[in-house]
């Protein structure tokens, strides 16, 4: 039911298009009759005030809010977090509640994951057993928010009294009081910043937070807003033995990212990007998707999530609603009259007919997909026709940082900016894609030239190592 009703917004969108071209050939014919009756001046001034006011309508209402992408900065975790393949496995080797099968098992996540060696996990897994206590998981939160959080207010010379928006996305923490009143308590923020804690969002987390700003600033004019993403693990390790939840115990990464935007026309000059478009669509209305990945507890009562088989075929399903509804904001006609031609053609002529793959290649320079895993970066990529290139900043962020959730996409931006790929009038599509399971797209715009990345962001020590 959702794929006829995408296809139908499709459709009916290439219809409300082509309805203007009737309306300027009214136009025109009419001014046509006016001179070939020799009417007066008036009926002339009369049509070209009809199309200038049509014209103005269409700017002024499709025309959205700017939102200004400032800076961002990524978490270097320290040394002494990072955790080697072989050290990983050594350690789980020692927990007691494991077998053989289940050691087996996760040796073999790992090494079809495609993370390296210089992943980092936070201090309380390091311990044997790992700590999942709520001081634990309070420290990590320091751990990994504030030094972000400082880092992008150095370097947009930016004080914290200046935030009038906060939004903190953390999937599995929840602590009262919440994670937005630690930050706004520990950067003495102001009594008036409007601070919001999103969980449960997975890895679509800080793309949403990015909408969910973008929205909240409509409403507020020369305002400025700080997105901060994590996810916490101390509290999210499984200690069970069913294979389906061991998986998260192998691909999660420590992580964090700190994101400033704002809506301030003087804020354009030193900002990077500027936000085209956004799309969020979700899928938790069909319990296939809905369940595919789950937190449950097993038979022994331990808590954990719980991926089910069928999870790349209902990310494909995710994906495929949300890029038809981008594909309309983003693609020129032609590529959205071949895929209306493809659907129509499956569904009355031909079953066995492939759906027509829309060309985001040829409005979009670089892609920032999830980092979930290499099998699950190469499907996508496949899905939209990507190559090697394209994939490129999600299979080095995961091979250097591993899989951290919803900040992932902005380790493979940082990424991007190293590299110095990314030019003036460049776009950039961030796809984020969470539990429940829901999708969110950004598409930037890089508004003035980025160099210099490579000496002082989160790949400095490394970028010419990559890729690999």
């Amino acid at each position: 039911m959702a794929k006829i009703r995408n296809n139908k917004i499709l459709l009916n969108h290439i219809f409300t298009e082509s309805m203007k071209l009737p309306i300027l050939a009214l136009l025109f014919s009419l001014e046509s009759v006016f001179i070939l009756q020799k009417w007066g001046a008036m009926y002339h001034t009369l049509a070209a005030l009809s199309l200038l006011v049509l014209a103005i309508a269409k700017l002024y209402i499709s025309t959205p809010s700017p939102l200004y992408l400032v800076d961002f900065s990524c978490l270097k975790p320290p040394n002494f977090c990072r955790v080697p393949l072989s050290t990983y496995i050594e350690h789980v080797k020692m927990l007691d509640f494991l077998d053989e099968e289940s050691v087996s098992f996760m040796a073999k996540v790992l090494k079809q994951s495609g993370q390296g060696e210089q992943t980092y996990l936070p201090p309380a897994i390091h311990f044997i057993p790992p700590k999942s206590s709520h001081h634990e998981a309070t420290e990590e939160v320091h751990m990994a928010l504030f030094p972000v959080l400082e880092d992008l207010l150095a370097k947009t010379k930016t004080s914290p009294a200046e935030i009038d928006v906060l939004i903190v996305n953390c999937s599995g923490f929840c602590p009262a009081p919440s994670l937005s009143s630690i930050v706004v308590n520990r950067f003495g923020m102001r009594e008036d910043v409007k601070s919001f804690s999103v969980s449960g969002m997975g890895c679509s987390g800080s793309a949403l937070g990015i909408d969910m700003a973008h929205n909240i600033l409509k409403t507020r004019g020369n305002s400025k807003a700080v997105i901060l993403s994590t996810e916490i693990l101390s509290t999210g390790w499984y200690p069970g033995r069913d294979n389906a939840m061991l998986v998260l115990n192998c691909v999660f990464r420590m992580g964090a990212a700190a994101i400033l935007v704002t809506n301030n026309a003087q804020s354009k000059r030193r900002s990077k990007y500027r936000l085209l478009c956004s799309v969020r669509t979700q899928r938790a209305f069909d319990d296939k998707a809905y369940y595919s990945a789950f937190r449950d507890e097993d038979s022994d009562g331990f808590t954990g999530v719980c991926l089910k088989r069928d999870l790349l075929q209902v990310v494909g399903e995710t994906l495929r609603s949300n890029i038809t509804i981008l594909g309309r904001k983003l693609l020129p006609y032609t590529e959205m009259i071949m895929y209306s031609i493809s659907i129509m053609k499956k569904k009355y002529l031909d079953k066995s007919t492939e759906i027509y793959v829309p060309n985001f290649k040829s409005v979009v320079q670089h892609f920032c997909l999830p980092a979930s895993g290499k099998p699950l970066i190469r499907e996508i990529g496949k899905g939209l026709k990507l190559g090697e290139r394209e994939i490129e900043a999600a299979l080095m962020t995961l091979h250097r940082f591993g899989n951290q959730s919803s900040s992932s996409l902005w380790y493979e931006l940082s990424y991007i900016e190293a590299k110095e790929r990314v030019k003036k009038g460049d776009r950039v599509w961030q796809l984020g894609m969470g539990s429940g399971p829901k999708c969110t797209s950004l598409v930037w715009e890089c508004i003035r030239p980025i160099i210099g990345e490579a000496q002082t962001g989160v790949w400095a020590d490394c970028i010419h190592s990559y890729p690999r």
